[in-house]
């Protein structure tokens, strides 16, 4: 069945059912230890999971680890450039769930990015990642601690679907010509813009299948949240991109208020239904007029839009979202991106969840990382309906390999974020409790120790490992 790797003998492997996964109490979990400082890093994380996972269940449930090659270790074993062997693909594929370290980004052609093709080849839509504080680590921000978010990213689509071609190329000519000649001036709107012919080109494909598909994934997570913090934020720029950005942002609200319904409420929903709270004899008119500023000076086409918009929320959702419902429903509303990116670090504590495309999540979900403390403790997990990868969301470090020092926090949080969609809360619950009680204590690696007031000694990154399965028994 492989060329050159051989599973476990024993443990059971995890399966699916309407994209959820059925975990036994054995799976068999193939892992990627990474490149460059994946050689310290993943020997520490997959030390502290399987002492909580022992500590958690006492025997009775275990992970068998199933090594296979990805990145520079890949070309040791199957040969040069053999980056991602079809060995790994097909034991990620049989397996289901997986979890990496860091890999690098290969050397000629053919694969531009392993992360970006494991995403592709599996199908893995979601990338999603929280971003939470814990108390002690060291952060730019005063109140860091406010935010606590979690970013579903399209995984699939937009430019990092990696169709574009170069300045110069024959057939990026070619199309800039086709698009300058006929099809722009075909589309009145675009008027009398052109394409300078000197430019290299991208394809951006925002599809509603990959958007309603992201939402709904980010909606039901948010159904398992707490109540105050059952909220989704769409993430665009559909100002300026109408159609691609633009249309996530109404196919996600499409997705709510359809398959959602009975759970979710549009914030343009909960304001028409309040401004009718508080004035019962409110007319439609005057709640459209308090609804869209500047509702004076619109055309009386756009005053009939709002006034039949109002009128149907009323008669569609009173009864099952009125009178003050609505607030204990799934909030769903939406901002512009470069507003996002101000207000994770303004008003952080007003967040939940932001589900947004590919280029803007890349973007997003460093940016909030670095409030709370940076990549060092930034988890990541990309999510299909019949896969999962869990990885480190930094990069590889080669200079500081085989030194020992490196923050293993990234690839342990991922490792908490697979415990949990596996269902082994309790297991990851000890992690997060390691983890935080060990940085309150001043236990880290020398990122976070050089940052602390006064700086704290450092910590190797095996020690830090072991800081963490201390504090499961305090």
């Amino acid at each position: 069945m492989y060329e050159k790797i051989t599973p476990p003998t024993t443990g059971s492997r995890i399966t699916f059912s309407n994209g959820e996964p059925i975990v036994p109490d054995n799976p068999i979990i193939p892992f990627i230890r990474g490149d460059g400082t994946g050689v310290d890093i993943w020997p520490a994380a997959q030390k502290v999971m399987d002492a909580a996972v022992q500590t958690a269940y006492q025997g009775k449930r275990q992970i068998d680890w199933f090594k296979v090659y990805a990145g520079d270790e890949a070309c040791e074993v199957y040969g040069t450039y053999q980056y991602l062997p079809e060995d790994t693909l097909q034991a990620i594929k049989e397996f289901g769930v997986a979890i990496k370290g860091p890999l690098t980004t290969p050397i000629g052609g053919g694969i531009r990015s392993l992360n970006v093709a494991l995403r592709q080849i599996n199908d893995l839509y979601a990338c999603v990642r929280p971003c939470r504080y814990y108390p002690g680590t060291p952060s730019p921000h005063k109140n860091p601690e406010k935010l606590d978010v979690i970013i579903y990213r399209e995984n699939t689509e937009d430019i990092y679907l990696g169709i574009e071609w170069r300045q110069g190329s024959e057939i990026g000519d070619r199309l800039i010509k086709i698009l300058n000649e006929d099809l722009i001036p075909a589309t009145p709107e675009h008027g009398k813009k052109q394409i300078p012919l000197d430019a290299g080109i991208g394809i951006k494909p925002i599809s509603k299948t990959g958007s309603q598909r992201l939402v709904r994934r980010a909606i039901k997570h948010a159904l398992r949240l707490p109540p105050n913090k059952q909220m989704v934020t769409l993430v665009h720029k559909g100002n300026i991109m109408k159609y691609t950005e633009g249309a996530f942002r109404d196919w996600g609200y499409e997705l709510a208020t359809s398959e959602f319904r009975n759970e979710c409420i549009t914030e343009r929903e909960s304001w028409i239904l309040s401004n009718k709270e508080h004035n019962s004899d409110l007319s439609t008119e005057d709640n459209a007029r308090q609804l869209e500023p500047g509702y004076n000076a619109l055309t009386a086409d756009k005053k009939a839009q709002i006034c039949q918009e109002v009128e149907a929320v009323l008669s569609q959702i009173w009864e099952t979202h009125g009178n003050g419902q609505w607030k204990h429903k799934i909030m769903v509303n939406d901002r512009i991106a470069d507003s996002i990116f101000q207000q994770i670090q303004t008003r952080p504590d007003e967040y939940s969840i932001l589900a947004t495309m590919n280029l803007n999540g890349d973007y997003l979900s460093d940016a909030a990382a670095a409030v709370v403390g940076g990549l060092g403790m930034g988890p990541g997990a990309n999510i299909g309906d019949e896969c999962a990868i869990f990885e480190a969301t930094h990069g590889t470090a080669p200079k500081h390999a085989g030194l020992d020092r490196i923050n293993p926090g990234s690839v342990i949080l991922s490792g908490v974020m697979m415990l949990e969609y596996m269902g082994w809360q309790e297991a990851a619950e000890l992690i997060k409790k390691g983890i935080g009680d060990a940085i309150a204590n001043r236990e880290v690696t020398y990122d976070l120790a050089r940052l602390m007031e006064p700086p704290a000694q450092p910590l190797k990154c095996s020690e830090f490992a072991d800081a963490i399965i201390k504090h499961f028994s305090d």
